[in-house]
């Protein structure tokens, strides 16, 4: 058989660095939002994109050990990589369930920070452990591929399964059932979930929301078959399973196998493993970017690097048309034009007033300051408010508030917190 040196160069070597860019450029108002688990998905993304881009390279059309040191680090990281990126997407399928379940709608600077190490020890801790467990079955240094660049080596022995080999099946499945959960929360609360998100975390808006959901859900949907098949290789592989034996596995441990095209390509099912293996990085990093590359505060960001390079090169951003505050038609005075600087707008949710019969609410104006006092005068809505520096409240009588804002009319949906 004729084998070609690798039929998708240059192709993969240009979308692994693209992915190794694309997934990192997210990543600094993701952690504005205090999201560990967002976060360590852009992080070990990059790193896996960065890893197999120099594979890829160094080994395109070779198998000779050129680097030793160099694949001593780069097979741990991709033993760390292959359970932190569904590590990261549990860690965001959890975040998504706490808050459609509203036990995030009042959380505490502590709180927060609590969730972050609990996200940070699943989607940091659980990888790193794996690597001294793959040292267990590992049967020698690391294995290089002619194009693929180095691989870890492993036996197909028993605690091989538990140890290694089941890990990323197991957490796309626990994510798989946070994201059921999730579902059935939204579904009993969809008519207060916008509400549900401003009170649990002010950055975390509803499309926000919804596209973390849709990220997570195919990073799961995508790992849980590709383990099902690596799995099966494993126990179909031709060679019977080692029971296992400390000494005769890790024999001659400093060994490195050296695999040419024409031999890891001969056989079709590994040949499949492998170049899933390694597309299905590139893949989470522009599925990442396609949820997160285009969003609002994607283009706003972009907008404002583009001017900053732009005005270093002398240019400036053309300047906006103000509207005047004041309209004045034929014959009349000048009247202000309401926009967002001259008028506001009543809040979703008004404190909550408190009356006390032993003070008067309309004292006398010895008390009030002559700001507040013509302010007073000229209020034509019935808002209340508080002398600075002073215990005595004024509002103005009941006859005359209009009916859509007295106290009795501002009911808060159930289940959500009064805004303070």
């Amino acid at each position: 058989m004729n084998f070609k040196s690798d039929p998708s160069y240059p192709a993969y070597p240009i979308f692994s660095f693209l992915g190794f860019v694309l997934v990192l450029v997210p990543l600094p108002w993701h952690l504005q939002a205090w999201n560990a688990g967002t976060c360590l998905y852009m992080i070990w993304t990059s790193i896996a994109c960065l890893n197999m881009f120099i594979n890829s390279v160094v080994w395109h059309g070779s198998a000779l050990n050129k680097a030793p040191v160099w694949c001593d680090i780069s097979v741990h990281l991709i033993i760390a990589v292959a359970v932190a990126i569904p590590a990261a997407s549990l860690c965001i399928n959890r975040r998504l369930y706490k808050i459609a379940n509203g036990s995030m709608v009042s959380v505490s600077r502590q709180e927060r920070r609590n969730a972050v190490i609990i996200d940070l020890c699943i989607g940091l801790g659980i990888p790193i452990i794996q690597v001294p467990l793959q040292y267990i079955v590992q049967g020698h240094r690391f294995d290089i591929l002619e194009d693929i660049g180095c691989q870890p080596s492993q036996v197909n022995t028993p605690p091989a399964y538990p140890l290694v080999i089941l890990w990323p099946l197991m957490i796309s499945l626990v994510s798989a059932c946070y994201c059921a959960l999730t579902l059935r929360a939204f579904m009993k609360r969809r008519t207060q979930f916008s509400e549900f998100l401003n009170a649990a975390n002010s950055s975390l808006t509803l499309n926000r929301y919804f596209r973390l959901m849709a990220l997570a859900t195919m990073e799961y949907l995508f790992t849980i078959p590709i383990s099902i098949y690596g799995l099966t290789l494993w126990l179909n592989h031709p060679g019977a399973m080692a029971p296992f034996n400390w000494a005769a596995i890790h024999f001659d441990f400093s060994r490195v196998g050296i695999y040419p095209a024409v031999l890891w390509r001969y056989n079709r099912d590994n040949e499949t493993s492998v170049e899933l293996t390694r597309w299905s990085v590139p893949f989470c990093a522009f599925v990442f970017f396609a949820f997160f590359g285009f969003a609002d505060e994607a283009r706003r960001h972009y907008k404002m690097a583009f001017w900053a390079i732009a005005r270093r090169l002398g240019f400036q951003p053309p300047q906006k048309k103000q509207a005047s505050p004041f309209v004045r038609m034929p014959g009349s005075k000048a009247r202000p034009q309401p926009n967002s600087s001259t008028s506001e707008s009543l809040p979703v949710y008004a404190p909550r007033t408190t009356y006390n019969p032993q003070r008067n609410s309309f004292s006398s104006e010895k008390h009030v300051p002559s700001v507040y006092s013509s302010a007073y005068h000229d209020l034509e809505s019935g808002i209340d408010f508080k002398t600075p520096g002073s215990a005595s409240t004024f509002s103005p009588s009941s006859a005359d508030i209009p009916s859509s804002l007295h106290h009795d009319n501002l009911i808060d949906p159930p289940g959500i917190p009064r805004a303070l």
